[in-house]
């Protein structure tokens, strides 16, 4: 069985405040996931302060703020991420988060993460590819807003860096917050793996738990779904994320879908055996049979328990006659 990684994307939910981020842990523990995901960043090296805001973050915020002033609040410190590391190892969690810029990259690295993220925004930024695939490490790469052919173009650059193929998993994503569910195009997931030969996962920003589960049975290995605290907290990506409750409920399905996979071999189940002789039938006489009197379609009929010989041997049974008496409802042999 292949086990699901579960990245609890806590992002930037935590409004800037620890106390929160802490929070985020505690419930992404509790959930079950893998990993609880954040974000670091240095705002000044990633917007310009004349960069304009998504619709959904002008509908989730104050829409005269600018995007620059907006995640400015929501920044947290390489101090703070190394307090939230050390809390993730107290937590039982894995400490996880996505680099915006290549200082933030070196951060991470230093702090030992074992693997990175690469957001969707940053899938045509050639020199912060290029630096992160140097690394030789796991790569997970979000496509949203991407065409297949900007996906390998991607690859190519890591690839050429110095990561291999065979290290990075491409998530199947869509940017909108949340996602409308005509737009998911789950089916785009398996494109991405059959067309670039990688390993695929689902980033999910859609309201609900249903699509990342069936991403999961569709053959996803990585699942990440933003999550926070209460979805009417202030902040651009609350209202797109799981509450507590649900993040967990989710993680159980995804798990519960794992174990229903199996490993394809189409047999009686462990638990379903016994069944086999309540639920089958056996040939039996409908009729009192003596001994050498030949077997017909009179006198015969299929009936259960299937404790006797199987009704597939119909035909070979009209050869035979019998050899003792039968009263009716009776076993028959040969």
């Amino acid at each position: 069985m292949n086990r699901t990684l579960i990245i609890a994307e806590a992002g930037i939910n935590h409004n800037g405040d620890m106390i929160t981020a802490k929070k985020l842990i505690d419930s992404a523990s509790e959930s079950g996931a893998d990993l609880v995901k954040f974000q670091t960043f240095k705002t000044e090296l990633g917007i310009t302060k004349n960069a304009g805001k998504a619709q959904y973050q002008l509908n989730t915020t104050d829409s005269s703020e600018s995007q620059f002033n907006m995640i400015k609040l929501l920044e947290l410190s390489y101090s703070n991420f190394i307090e939230l590391s050390t809390y993730c190892e107290i937590k039982k969690i894995g400490f996880f988060s996505t680099a915006f810029d290549l200082p933030s990259i070196d951060f991470l690295n230093n702090l030992g993460l074992k693997k990175f993220k690469i957001p969707s925004g940053e899938i045509t930024n050639l020199p912060y590819l290029r630096y992160i695939g140097s690394f030789g490490k796991p790569i997970i790469m979000s496509t949203g807003m991407a065409t297949l052919s900007e996906i390998e173009a991607a690859l190519d650059i890591l690839v050429k860096a110095g990561t291999t193929r065979e290290q990075i998993t491409v998530l199947h994503c869509n940017t909108e917050y949340p996602t409308p569910i005509d737009d998911v195009n789950l089916a785009a997931m398996l494109t991405i793996r059959d067309k670039l030969g990688v390993k695929v996962g689902y980033s999910d920003h859609t309201l609900g738990i249903e699509i990342p589960i069936a991403a999961v049975a569709m053959g996803a290995t990585i699942i990440e779904k933003h999550f926070t605290l209460d979805r009417n907290m202030s902040g651009p990506d609350h209202g797109a994320s799981l509450e507590p409750g649900d993040l967990k409920d989710m993680v159980k399905a995804i798990r519960n879908i794992e174990k229903a996979m199996g490993d394809g071999v189409k047999q009686p189940s462990p638990s379903e055996s016994k069944n086999i002789p309540i639920a089958r039938k056996s040939l039996v006489a409908i009729t009192t049979i003596k001994t050498g009197e030949l077997f017909t379609e009179d006198n015969l009929a299929v009936k259960r328990p299937g404790t006797g010989i199987s009704p597939m041997h119909w035909d070979e049974a009209l050869t035979h006659t019998a050899q003792r008496d039968f009263e009716p409802d009776e076993l028959i042999e040969w």
